[in-house]
């Protein structure tokens, strides 16, 4: 029988002292918040759940968006076994006990066994290949947690036998749900502590988590921890306890630590600024705290079309290269592709054209959103649309030498210029 991570959902007993974002998971959807699109009321995945029908499945989402809580969730409902390895700290030989004994279960007709990997995008491919025969036959329900495109990261072959689930980045609401659930919950939160947050801190709060609810809970709990009562008990937070316990706390980023985001950032503003020493420097934080390659290659990719665009169109080709490259060699030795491709966008030339034209744009497709396309420019296959005058006096471009004098846009937006030339 295996006895390592398994965890029997009725009853479980997180202790007192364990993290309040690990005591605040919730068991069930009326206190699951986000992932709507996924989840809500006459959703696909929600109605397999509730049909005790579901599939193996593969979450895809930033970190703190519920992966790991919907999977419990799941696994209460379906009233199944639950076993939680980090793909990190396990490998095939726990696989070996947990087939077994999920084997055993199935054949004397016991509880399905869910069988949920955090990071599964660590395992390598005998590892992910280990799992398939018994993916295939049902002797477990796989569901595997990522923050990396499952595409690039897990087996065709075991991505096949798996339903992919887009998990998307909470919402400030969201968080603000989850915060004001943790201070009022007198069993597992912080309800009997008499904290006390005006709407604009828990709204602060909100926004400073960056949608991850971990963060949010992290930073609200070491708040807690380290603000002394005031002379009516209460444990009274603002805006500025929270900046100092966002500094301070050593939760926030298992790799990075408190300065994740801060780092990111200030990479990300050199290259901007065309200073590759100080883009050098803040990459070497970040890789030389253990970051994820492929965050920083991702990053890059974006930074080679928001800030450098059309000055420089192999910007993109470069920084794409250096995300395969990474993925290929893997760390220690892609550091100096990243630190090459840092330095090659921090040299580059800068445009933001394209960046500030498609803010401009987003803006007037969520203010015309329901403007006809001009009859000109519709195909006409039937003959009723040529009657109805779909097509007609569309001008050839080619036939003008690409000098016609046509109208492109919506009647709304007619003469509408998004970029500078």
């Amino acid at each position: 029988m295996y006895n390592g991570s398994a965890m029997d959902l009725f009853e479980k007993n997180i202790a007192k002292d364990s993290p309040l974002a690990d005591r605040m998971r919730p068991d069930n959807f009326d206190n699951f918040f986000g992932q709507k699109h996924l989840v809500g009321d006459g959703k696909l995945l929600r109605e397999s759940i509730e049909k005790d029908e579901i599939p193996s499945m593969i979450f895809w989402g930033p970190p703190g968006s519920g992966k790991t809580t919907l999977a419990q969730i799941i696994a209460n409902i379906t009233k199944s076994s639950f076993i939680q390895l980090s793909a990190v700290s396990s490998g095939t030989k726990e696989l070996r006990e947990i087939f077994k004994d999920a084997s055993d279960k199935k054949k004397f007709h016991e509880k399905r066994t869910i069988l949920f990997i955090d990071e599964i995008h660590r395992w390598n491919k005998s590892q992910q290949d280990a799992l398939l025969p018994y993916v295939e036959k049902g002797i477990v329900t796989l569901i595997g947690a990522t923050t990396e495109n499952p595409s690039f990261e897990l087996n065709s072959a075991l991505l096949s036998r798996c339903r992919v689930f887009v998990l998307e980045l909470l919402s400030i609401h969201d968080i603000e749900a989850i915060i004001r659930r943790a201070l009022l919950d007198k069993k597992d939160g912080l309800g009997n502590l008499q904290v006390k947050a005006d709407d604009e801190t828990i709204i602060f709060l909100a926004t400073l988590s960056n949608g991850d609810a971990r963060i949010a809970l992290n930073i609200l709990e070491f708040a807690v921890k380290s603000t002394k009562s005031n002379s009516f008990g209460k444990i009274v937070l603002d805006k500025k306890i929270l900046k100092d316990s966002l500094k301070k706390s050593h939760f926030l980023y298992d790799r990075a630590g408190e300065e994740h985001y801060n780092i990111i950032s200030a990479l990300h503003k050199s290259i901007r600024g065309g200073n590759a020493d100080a883009a050098l420097y803040w990459l070497a934080r970040m890789l030389e705290a253990g970051e994820d390659p492929l965050y920083v290659a991702r990053r890059l990719i974006r930074m080679s079309v928001e800030d450098i665009g059309i000055a420089n169109s192999h910007a993109l080709e470069q920084a794409i290269a250096c995300y395969h490259a990474c993925h290929f060699v893997g760390m220690p030795e892609c550091d100096v592709i990243l630190a090459q491709c840092v330095v090659y966008l921090a040299k580059s030339k800068k445009s933001v054209e394209i960046y500030q034209a498609y803010k401009k744009v987003k803006e007037d497709v969520k203010n015309s959103v329901d403007e006809p396309v001009p009859l000109h420019l519709r195909n006409a296959p039937t003959k009723l649309m040529k009657e109805l005058g779909y097509g007609k006096e569309y001008k050839y471009s080619p036939d003008y030498e690409w000098k016609e004098d046509q109208e492109y846009l919506p009647e709304k937006l007619k003469g509408k210029k998004y970029l500078s030339h």
